[in-house]
């Protein structure tokens, strides 16, 4: 539904966003092993697993709606499952257990717009966090081509990431909207926590 232009309701959605994850993306980045500085391909393997685990069901969900950041002038998908099946495959992942995640709860069927901008945010925002771990990450786990963290894009995540910013401030912008944005972020990254256990 659209709502009136007010200005006396906006709010900065960016800055409510960070603001709400904060805590969130402070536990999950301290507590993956993938962070440690003697990350291992082992390591890495875990990494794509959990990420497939939380991935997979929620661009199923996201498949279903066609509006919002799912709508016609949306950015163009990511594949981001298929990136990681590749890098699952390379033979120096070979024979690396997969971890027994347990299936997270369904996601809501009736979620506004503005709830999956929040979810897409973390999805986003989670690809400059892969450019950062490549760049430090690449040498160390060669021959491996880490090719979800580099990302598709020969320009790295960075123009996409302000083509995001620009549609999200231009499509959650009332105090409502933007409480439903935080609401999606915040599940976002409590089910991956969760399947971490962290």
């Amino acid at each position: 539904m659209n709502r009136p232009h007010d200005p006396a309701r906006e709010s900065d959605v960016l800055a409510a966003l960070r603001q709400g994850t904060n805590d969130r993306h402070e536990r999950l980045d301290s507590g993956l092993p993938l962070s440690k500085p003697d990350a291992t391909l082992a390591d890495y393997a875990y990494h794509l697993q959990l990420l497939r685990a939380w991935l997979a069901p929620m661009q199923a969900w996201l498949a279903g709606f066609h509006d919002g950041p799912q709508g016609a002038g949306g950015l163009p998908a990511v594949p981001h499952l298929s990136l990681i099946e590749a890098d699952l495959a390379e033979p120096s992942l070979a024979g690396l257990k997969a971890p027994d995640f347990a299936p997270s709860a369904a996601w809501p069927a009736d979620a506004s717009a503005a709830y999956r901008w929040g979810v897409a945010y973390v999805v986003e925002g989670s690809q400059l966090g892969g450019a950062v771990l490549y760049k430090r990450l690449a040498d160390q786990l060669a021959p491996h081509p880490l090719r979800y963290l580099r990302g598709s894009g020969e320009e790295g995540p960075g123009p996409r990431w302000r083509a995001f910013m620009l549609a999200l401030r231009a499509e959650v912008r009332t105090q409502e909207e933007v409480a439903d944005a935080c609401a999606g972020a915040c599940d976002a990254f409590d089910r991956i926590l969760a399947l971490a256990g962290v």
